[in-house]
C-alpha cells in the first residue's frame, strides 16, 4: 500500500477518533473554549491536511490507484459529514445544514454511479463545488471554536459585538458567513451535477 493510500485510511481513523472524542467529551475549557471542542478542531485540521496531501503525492509521484479513487473520496464525505453532526451535537450548527450537505452527496454519487455504468461522460467539478470545498472547511475549523450558535452574532446584539465580546462574536460572524456560503455553493453544485448529467437518463 502506498502513501497516499495510507493518508486516506489515517484520515478515516482520525473520524473515528472525532467520535471517541466526542463520546468521551474532556471537561473543562481553554479560554472559555470547550477542551474537547479544541481538540476536535486539531483533529480535523490535521485530517484535512491528509486531504490534500495524498492527492498531491498521488498525482507527483505518480501512485494513483483504483484503491485510492474509490476510498478518497469516501473518506472527504465521511469526514465532513461527521464533523458537520458532531456540531449539530453541540448545539453549533442547525440540522438542516448537513442534511442538505448529506442529500446532495447523495445525488452528486448517483449521477456518478450511473455515469460510469452507461460510459457516460465524466462531470467535472464547477467552481461551486470548489468554493463548497473551501467554505466548508472554514466553517467546520471556525465552528469548534466559535462558543455561540450559528447566527448567534447577528440576533441583534450589535452592542456585545462591538463592545463586550469582540472577538468572540467575530468568529460567530465568520463562521454564521462561511456556512451560508457553503449551503449555497452546495445547492448549486448540485444542480450542475442535475443540469450537466440530464442527459445520463435519456434511454437509447
Amino acid at each position: 500500500m502506498n502513501l497516499p493510500n495510507k493518508l486516506t485510511i489515517l484520515r478515516i481513523i482520525l473520524v473515528l477518533v472525532m467520535i471517541i472524542m466526542q463520546i468521551i467529551n474532556i471537561q473543562g475549557d481553554f479560554l472559555g473554549i470547550p477542551i474537547t471542542a479544541i481538540i476536535l478542531d486539531v483533529i480535523f485540521v490535521i485530517a484535512s491536511i491528509t486531504d490534500k496531501l495524498d492527492g498531491y503525492i498521488a498525482r507527483s509521484k505518480n501512485q494513483i490507484t483504483n484503491f485510492g479513487k474509490f476510498l478518497d473520496p469516501i473518506a472527504d464525505k465521511i469526514l465532513v459529514i461527521v464533523a458537520m453532526i458532531i456540531l449539530v451535537e453541540m448545539g453549533k450548527v442547525p440540522a438542516w445544514i448537513p442534511a442538505i450537505v448529506i442529500f446532495r452527496e447523495f445525488v452528486v454519487s448517483g449521477y456518478r454511479l450511473i455515469a460510469v455504468e452507461s460510459g457516460g461522460k465524466v462531470i467535472a467539478a464547477s467552481i461551486w463545488g470548489k468554493l463548497k470545498t473551501v467554505t466548508q472547511m472554514l466553517a467546520i475549523i471556525v465552528a469548534f471554536i466559535d462558543v455561540n450558535a450559528f447566527g448567534a452574532a447577528f440576533s441583534g446584539r450589535v452592542t456585545n459585538i462591538l463592545i463586550n465580546e469582540p472577538v468572540t462574536y467575530t468568529i460567530n460572524i465568520v463562521t454564521t458567513v462561511a456556512l451560508i456560503i457553503s449551503v449555497i455553493a452546495t445547492v448549486f453544485s448540485g444542480w450542475d451535477y442535475i443540469k450537466n448529467g440530464k442527459d445520463l437518463f435519456k434511454d437509447k
